[in-house]
């Protein structure tokens, strides 16, 4: 029997919360690709892949595993192997277009289109501009894997991260830079929700209505050891207003509930920072006297020609507007660089609440990812669980992946915070020793004035699908900030009179 939190909201903050009897949060593409193809080694009537992107040529998983090396042909090979088993891939539209070009993808896709119980089909379900964003792979309604990770070029990295290895060599032979994600694996009545989910995208994406998988028997990968047993789960979705859908927020929402249940500690890891409202909600515990130390984790730059114009000009400008508040220096942002100080690329979305919530998912602290594309998270809580010591298996992944980015261990890192008291000065004092792998400081550029223009007002990362039509007197990157920080203070204020003693008495 599972216990429940009160901070879970379904239709608010979450779609729906629902038992997993297992659950484990996967670190970088390497040990993911080895547990997400042992996983659909094992299925027997279904596999629904939903993503970014797929890139037929990716080696997935060991050499040594049973069938093929590379995701197409191990599609087929699944296939062809298991006569009950039906493949569904289903992945953004305009992406797609490009990714035709690959080497031999045409052939390969073609090759899935031939095959009767394979179907390929592209998500044009999204506002113009936007993006099918989430990473899903449900297999039999009885496991599911949901997070970060696109099964695509680029992603295949260890946790070591390191400098020129060659497990990141891509199909054309070249290095791929360190990368640095994560996903989450987990089975039960979450894993059949996440079949629905998966189910509802496929639906607005191509008209066609499916039946709930009927299957029994584990999934489960042999290798992949469950972190937490019998726990309940929250899974959250950003879907975008269309002619045919509500729009949800719930991501957004879970973001701001978080942000603001936190008493210790914030720990995220994101593409990007440039969201407004999720800056809106830092900055207001940033100017209490007692709330809690923020540590994110970021990338040097975004990746791509366009994305750092608009992302890191964004950042530039939130985080300055941050340090202003910041009068009690409780904000760090960082980006991991490797032991010859090559840039480690953050693709992780992870956030770490004190030792009571960590959330996994697809979504970014950016507009696009709240309000514009279709993103898939999923949450869990220390108190969502019966039994196991749910908080101190969060506080050990928060000091795992901050451990990896400094080359040490969770022990040594939870040791610094026990002996400091403060994430912060714990983080400084390990980098200050590490001789390998280390984080480094955000460091504030000078944006050009067509650089704070698209910034300011958010013209490549809209808040709403209709803001791309907008005119700019109607954007702006800091709208509604100066009122909701004085809110804030004047809530504080009231709670502070309250709180003192009658001049009376």
């Amino acid at each position: 029997m599972t216990g429940s939190d009160t901070l879970f909201q379904p239709g608010k903050n979450c779609w729906r919360v629902e038992d997993a009897g297992r659950f484990a949060m996967i670190v970088d593409g390497a040990d993911y690709f080895v547990a997400v193809r042992e996983a659909m080694t094992r299925a027997q009537h279904s596999i629904y892949l939903i993503g970014w992107d797929f890139d037929a040529r990716i080696k997935l998983g060991s050499e040594t595993a049973e069938g093929p090396e590379t995701l197409g042909d191990f599609i087929l090979w699944l296939a062809n192997r298991t006569p009950s088993l039906e493949i569904r891939l289903l992945r953004w539209d305009t992406g797609a277009f490009k990714a035709v070009f690959r080497g031999n993808t045409l052939v390969k896709i073609l090759q899935w289109k031939w095959h009767k119980r394979i179907t390929l089909q592209l998500d044009s379900a999204h506002p113009f501009a936007g993006s099918h964003h989430q990473k899903i792979v449900v297999i039999d309604d009885r496991m599911a894997f949901c997070g970060g990770i696109d099964m695509t070029i680029g992603r295949l990295d260890s946790r070591a991260h390191k400098d020129d290895d060659p497990i990141r060599t891509a199909p054309n032979g070249t290095i791929m830079k360190p990368w640095h994600d994560a996903t989450s694996a987990f089975d039960g009545p979450a894993a059949r929700a996440m079949g629905d989910l998966a189910r509802e995208r496929w639906a607005a994406a191509t008209g066609e209505t499916l039946p709930p998988v009927e299957a029994t028997g584990s999934c489960w990968p042999d290798g992949l050891e469950p972190e937490l047993n019998d726990i309940r789960i929250a899974i959250a979705r950003t879907w975008p207003e269309t002619a045919e859908h509500e729009p949800v927020h719930e991501i957004e929402s879970m973001y701001i509930d978080l942000i603001n249940s936190a008493k210790d500690i914030i720990y995220a890891e994101s593409q990007y920072f440039a969201s407004r409202r999720v800056a809106q909600a830092i900055a207001c515990r940033l100017v209490e006297e007692d709330g809690p130390e923020i540590v994110i984790i970021n990338p040097v730059s975004a990746e791509g020609w366009l994305e750092p114009i608009a992302m890191d000009s964004a950042r530039a400008r939130l985080m300055e507007a941050l340090e202003r508040v910041d009068r009690h220096d409780r904000l760090r942002l960082y980006h991991p660089v490797t032991a010859k100080g090559e840039e480690i690329y953050v693709h992780a979305k992870v956030m770490v609440v004190d030792d009571s919530y960590i959330r996994v998912g697809s979504s970014n602290f950016n507009n696009r990812s709240l309000r514009f594309d279709t993103e898939c998270d999923v949450v869990l809580s220390k108190d969502a669980t019966s039994g196991e010591d749910v908080a101190e298996r969060i506080a050990l992944r928060r000091n795992d992946l901050i451990a990896e980015h400094l080359d040490t261990t969770p022990e040594a890192v939870a040791e610094e915070l026990s002996q400091r008291g403060s994430l912060i000065a714990a983080i400084d004092a390990l980098r200050a020793r590490s001789e390998g792998r280390t984080l480094i400081d955000f460091k504030m550029p000078e944006l050009s004035t067509i650089e704070a223009v698209i910034a300011d007002n958010e013209i490549l990362d809209p808040v709403e699908p209709d803001a791309i039509f907008e005119p700019l007197e109607n954007r702006g990157l800091f709208k509604g900030w100066s009122d909701r920080l004085r809110g804030h203070m004047r809530r504080i204020a009231g709670r502070g009179r309250e709180g003192r003693p009658s001049e009376s008495r």
